[in-house]
């Protein structure tokens, strides 16, 4: 599944941040979790609306977008 089917970007919810189509959990929200330590299994008992492909999808964007950036070490 392509992230692009489950994540959006609207101005009018979040102010923009990508989020999980038909909720306000956004990306970075989910991404957070799973930090924390959160299994798959807790964010859906806890969020009943989202499914695993909705955070398969974040992880998916969240590596799409890092894939892109560059970090160049600072010279003191």
């Amino acid at each position: 599944m392509d992230w692009k089917e489950c994540i959006i970007i609207d101005s009018e919810i979040l102010t923009g941040k990508p989020v999980v189509r038909g909720t306000r959990l956004a990306v970075e929200f989910i991404v957070g979790l799973l930090a924390q330590g959160w299994s798959e299994t807790d964010i859906l008992q806890n969020y009943p609306g989202l499914t695993r492909e909705d955070i398969l999808a974040c992880l998916s964007y969240a590596r799409e977008i890092l894939q892109d950036e560059h970090v160049y070490p600072m010279t003191v």
